[in-house]
């Protein structure tokens, strides 16, 4: 069975984050999103919240589920038996900071292999970080949210 996980804070998930597990839908029998839970980082939206946004968004792709994990994303991937990550590339500068997460995740992960999708133009401007700048300076995200998501 070909399992990918597509791991992230989705705070929020953004038009990017979904063009990018649709196209890789037709790859594998299973995708799990994941929420990576970090203790040191400071969310804009809780757990619960970004969850249930994404079960949401993906509720009509029968080969997507959603899930939540701690610690390493190599170490989470070895746990379900996943051996491929998704990862969508916007930019050079996203190449190369996960060029060299993938060489450690397959060090760490025992030869787990990173699949990367390169943006389509219409997203590749979008990051969650800018979505949650417009969202704090009470700005309108809509353009940049799946429509499932209402701020």
């Amino acid at each position: 069975m070909r399992k990918a996980v597509f791991p992230g804070s989705f705070d929020p998930i953004t038009s990017g984050h979904v063009d990018i597990v649709k196209r890789a839908v037709p790859l594998f029998d299973e995708i799990i999103v994941a929420v990576g839970i970090n203790s040191s980082k400071k969310y804009l939206f809780p757990l619960e919240q970004r969850i249930a946004w994404l079960e949401k968004v993906f509720a009509d792709q029968p080969n997507v589920r959603v899930d939540s994990y701690e610690g390493l994303t190599a170490h989470y991937c070895r746990e379900i038996n996943a051996g491929y990550m998704l990862r969508g590339l916007r930019n050079a500068s996203d190449f190369d900071y996960e060029k060299t997460i993938s060489q450690l995740n397959s060090i760490v992960g025992d030869g787990l292999e990173t699949l990367f999708l390169i943006s389509r133009p219409a997203y590749s401007h979008i990051s969650s970080t800018i979505v949650r700048e417009i969202i704090k300076g009470k700005g309108d995200a809509s353009p940049f949210l799946p429509p499932e998501i209402e701020i």
